[in-house]
């Protein structure tokens, strides 16, 4: 094996490893809603804004700083984040007030807003152009991944320790972690390392940054955001709500309902290993083409999950695992492989900025999804709350299709340019 081979797979595996432990400080939080409702007497709607609290300043700093490693270093900015996250929520069973709950969830969320843009970033400079979307779907399993141990791990530390509890471990786990990739994932410019098969883009220049509105005039970028904002919605409407509606709703017991929620990012692990292979062997790259039959079919997904509610364990875990695929799957390919590809192909140099921008975006609908659905609950009950995110999936679908006849139309027009050069 050479030395390529061996340090893509270095960085990939440390990668993986430190996105999914951001996930070991989101997920908790879903779990212990019921404990927030009946030891703090937080209604729904506080529990909605404490989603709120972790995830808007999650969108804001990927939206208006995704670019920071494009300047200071991907390696840097990503160590970083992870590091102050996890401090973040290290003091987490010492308080019970609301308002130091949201300031807590607050600068967690901040400081992991740095971390997704710049593993892309990292990622995409160490793999060839033509392998970028399996790549992709092979890392995006991370995210999901690292949702089933972090809800399985904070089920576990509730159980022994307490609710005040779940917190604690997963911080160290992040912090040690942050410190493990600044050593690690540099990059191929840092290590003067030339990849087979990978463009490389112009550097940023000094006065040569782009604007988050000339980021937003890019085809397909508003299309790609939208659609990054419905799914994403949807899938932390699944990660924080889910449990609490199987307790309430589907009478399972408080540990069965926690543990059956990770059924949906099984799904998700699944679908986001798989769609990224399949949009490269089957589709020819085309991932725009793919994740508009992945979205579709997992609003059609979604309508069976909720139709079948009541028909015992079996059929909730088939329709559940079906949903978390065809929603997860597209995830790492729009928030992830295609920003940053279109980030490169531009004059200079902005595939952190771009991903951040589209992910972020995606993350301020997952940051309303708290108030959103805690208000839409609580005032209409949980039939409410599905209608809505229907709603949502099918929006998501029809953006993505739009995304892909943008790319339809550019392709028909470069390809007889491309045959006249060549002619």
């Amino acid at each position: 094996m050479n030395s390529l081979r061996k340090r893509q797979i270095l960085v990939f595996l440390t990668g993986w490893v430190a996105y999914a432990a951001t996930y070991l400080l989101r997920k908790p939080l879903g779990v212990i809603k019921s404990d927030l409702e009946t030891s703090l007497a937080y209604t729904k709607f506080q529990l909605g804004w404490l989603d709120t609290a972790l995830l808007l300043p999650y969108a804001c700093i990927q939206i208006f700083l995704g670019s920071l490693g494009d300047r200071l270093g991907a390696r840097i900015t990503m160590s970083l984040g992870l590091v102050m996250s996890g401090i973040a929520l290290l003091s987490f069973s010492m308080w019970t007030n609301f308002f130091v709950m949201v300031a807590l969830f607050g600068f967690c969320g901040a400081a992991q807003g740095f971390c997704w843009p710049n593993m892309c970033k990292i990622l995409g400079s160490w793999y060839s152009d033509a392998a970028r979307n399996s790549i992709f779907g092979m890392f995006g399993t991370s995210a999901f991944v690292g949702g089933v141990f972090g809800t399985f791990l904070a089920v576990h530390l509730q159980s022994d320790f307490g609710w005040r509890h779940v917190f604690f471990v997963p911080s160290l786990i992040v912090i040690g972690l942050g410190v493990v990739t600044f050593f690690v994932l540099n990059t191929p410019s840092e290590l003067n390392t030339v990849v087979p098969g990978k463009d490389i883009p112009s550097p940023i220049k000094n006065g040569n940054q782009p604007t988050l509105w000339s980021l937003w005039k890019i085809p397909m970028v508003f299309e790609i955001a939208l659609a990054m904002f419905c799914l994403k919605l949807v899938r932390y409407c699944m990660y924080m709500w889910l449990p609490l509606y199987l307790l309430q709703s589907l009478q399972y017991t408080k540990e069965s309902a926690g543990a059956f929620s990770t059924v949906f990012e099984i799904g998700g692990v699944m679908g986001s290993a798989l769609l990224g292979i399949v949009t490269d062997k089957f589709f020819g790259g085309r991932s725009l083409t793919a994740t508009t039959v992945s979205t579709g079919m997992s609003t059609v997904a979604l309508l069976l999950f909720f139709a079948t509610g009541n028909y015992g364990f079996a059929m909730n875990a088939v329709f559940m695992a079906m949903a978390g695929a065809l929603n997860c799957g597209p995830d790492t390919i729009l928030g992830g492989s295609l920003p940053a590809q279109i980030g490169d192909s531009q004059e200079t140099s902005c595939a952190a900025g771009v991903t951040g921008l589209v992910n972020g975006f995606g993350s301020v609908g997952a940051c309303l999804e708290g108030p959103i659905v805690g208000y839409i609950s609580q005032t209409y009950g949980w039939d409410g709350m599905f209608y809505f995110i229907l709603f949502l999936s099918a929006v998501g679908t029809l953006s993505t299709y739009r995304a892909h006849l943008i790319e339809s139309k550019q392709r028909k027009l470069y390809l007889p340019l491309t045959r006249e050069i060549v002619q």
